[in-house]
């Protein structure tokens, strides 16, 4: 018997499509656009509770040591963005002290998990990222992003997270190598971690700069002292509470707030850093890095920022190239048993 119940249709909409990278090479901020994530106004008769912006180290949120701080405002132009100035702690010698005696106590049990576990726990990551994406959309407009941009950007950056994720257990087979040997010998190149890495991350983009230097160095199995964008901090502080709610042990991603001169000198003399990678304008400052790293032998990488665009290619903001940085190759001559 013929069916001739009406059959029910259901439409299903299509996901909205990500901005991609030319929406943030062209959008500009505009004085007479909506902004996805509108400032909180509190009714009358309640008190505005103001954020506190604090250092990330050991999976807990610090002021630094000194209690000095330095102010940093908004500098978007569109009327939906925040005004007031925020209090963001100065980081000092000391700190850069403390986070990496942190660092240094994580990194072996970071190290010793699977490949795969790290991988899991960087996607993880990547959940809480996108769970919280309005708000660090709304971190990113406040610093001077249109909403456009910033929205692009915070979708690089979660991408960005899963693409390491999903390398944390390639990379060995791709770098290790079993090496051809005239003799009674076998030949194994295999990577291994480096241990402690300080990264000063760029200015521009505040998101995407962070988190495009410092994952590559995680997924390896090293532990870093990251110095957040000096211009914009905030997202940096924002991005923090995500790794904070995620799987990450504590003391695996460390991220400092202040001033480049005074934090990227501390990091290249300190002995159990075993790693730089600075991106910065100031060419005296990176010569200053180079100097200071050279002293004890500590392998520095220093850069001039890229433009926007480099950073949102994904051919030149991400790859192994990236991870195989900061690992070292060891290689082990086995002899044959005849």
């Amino acid at each position: 018997m013929a069916d001739n119940k009406k059959r029910e249709t259901i439409d299903v909409a299509e996901p909205a499509p990500r901005a991609n990278a030319s929406d943030i090479l062209s959008a500009q901020p505009k004085t007479n656009e909506t902004s996805l994530t509108k400032a909180f106004t509190p009714p009358p008769g309640r008190v505005r509770v103001n954020k506190a912006y604090k250092m990330f180290v050991g999976g807990a949120f610090v002021r630094s040591e000194s209690g000095r701080y330095f102010q940093v405002g908004s500098t978007a132009d569109h009327e939906d963005a925040d005004p007031d100035t925020v209090n963001v702690p100065r980081g000092s010698r000391k700190d850069v002290r403390d986070a990496v005696l942190t660092a240094k106590n994580a990194q072996a049990g970071w190290e010793k998990r699977t490949a795969y576990n790290r991988g899991q726990i960087l996607y993880r990551l990547a959940e809480v990222m996108e769970s919280r994406r309005p708000e660090l959309t709304q971190s990113l407009e406040r610093g001077g992003l249109s909403t456009q941009a910033a929205a692009a950007e915070v979708d690089a950056a979660v991408d960005r997270v899963v693409f390491y994720a999903g390398f944390a257990d390639k990379y060995f087979a791709l770098l290790a190598s079993s090496n051809p040997v005239a003799g009674p010998h076998f030949g194994f190149s295999l990577p291994e971690a480096m241990g402690v890495v300080g990264v000063v991350a760029p200015d521009r983009p505040a998101l995407l700069g962070l988190v495009s230097t410092v994952l590559p160095v995680i997924t390896g199995g090293n532990t870093v002292v990251a110095l957040a964008s000096e211009k914009d901090p905030r997202t940096a502080i924002v991005f923090c509470e995500c790794v904070a709610t995620s799987d990450m042990p504590g003391g695996v991603v460390n991220v400092l707030t202040g001033q480049a001169k005074e934090i990227s000198g501390a990091l290249a003399k300190h002995r159990e850093v075993i790693g730089i990678d600075a991106w910065m304008v100031d060419a005296d400052l990176r010569k200053a890095v180079e100097h200071e790293g050279a002293d004890n032998v500590k392998r520095v990488k220093t850069h001039v920022p890229m433009d926007p665009e480099a950073w949102l290619d994904e051919r030149r903001g991400q790859g192994l190239g990236w991870i195989e940085r900061f690992l070292e190759t060891k290689t082990i001559w086995h002899p044959v048993g005849l």
